[in-house]
């Protein structure tokens, strides 16, 4: 009998981790253990196939947009950066979860969005600073669109980098990227209905990273800013 909780405790653990790896809600040394398990372990594998598809359908809450013309050009750039490392790509990053959520998620964090489509009602905030004012840039959320809007206002990236976004959620081992900011200013950014509860009560940083953003999932370059959110 113990062996066979033992089995059941064992199966449970390996669900859990199975959707933290479809999420990519892992560190970067977890990360790369599950993988190595999943080489080995058909089992883990189905798992990884289930999550999947209870993924896949968060796309179909996304209202169908017709993009502009340039919309492929600036997906290539921002997935294929000549300056990012050799034999990485966001497509490894995404390996994993479903593609077409994931693509769809890539598409809303990383291109600004439309303000006219839903009223933009703000409930929390956050203060995003680095301590001597060089970077200053303000967020404010929604929680009902999901939509987190960024205006910069103090501080840039330098030549050749990026600066990244990341949401470290209340208790929160590791923190989940939110997206490379774009050079303008102001931009919207729609969360995945996953992440919209966490925002609540968590804090939002931003990191020096290289172009295309971080290849590991977590930061590599300095934190520069830290802001806690808060309610309005």
């Amino acid at each position: 009998m113990s062996e066979l909780m033992a089995s059941a405790d064992d199966h449970n653990d390996d669900i859990a981790l199975a959707g933290e790896y479809a999420l990519h809600l892992m560190d970067a040394d977890s990360r790369r253990a599950f993988q190595a398990r999943l080489d080995a372990e058909p089992a883990l594998r189905a798992l990884i196939l289930e999550w999947d598809e209870q993924l896949v359908p968060l796309a179909e809450n996304f209202a169908p947009q017709t993009p502009p013309k340039t919309i492929k050009a600036q997906i290539e750039a921002r997935l294929f950066p000549q300056a990012a490392k050799p034999g990485w790509s966001l497509w490894r990053l995404l390996a994993g979860s479903g593609l077409a959520a994931a693509l769809a998620v890539v598409v809303l964090l990383t291109l600004p969005q439309d303000p006219t489509t839903a009223p933009f009602t703000p409930s929390l905030s956050a203060q995003i600073a680095a301590e001597d004012q060089s970077l200053i840039v303000l967020a404010s959320f929604a929680p009902e669109t999901g939509v987190l809007r960024i205006d910069r206002q103090a501080g840039a990236a330098i030549d050749g980098r990026v600066l990244e976004l990341w949401l470290i959620a209340d208790g929160a081992e590791a923190p989940v990227s939110l997206g490379v900011l774009p050079t303008e200013p102001q931009t919207d950014i729609t969360l995945p209905a996953t992440l919209i509860p966490a925002i609540t009560g968590g804090t939002l940083a931003i990191s020096d990273e290289p172009v295309g953003g971080s290849p590991t999932g977590v930061p590599t370059g300095d934190v520069l800013a830290v802001g806690a959110v808060v309610s309005l």
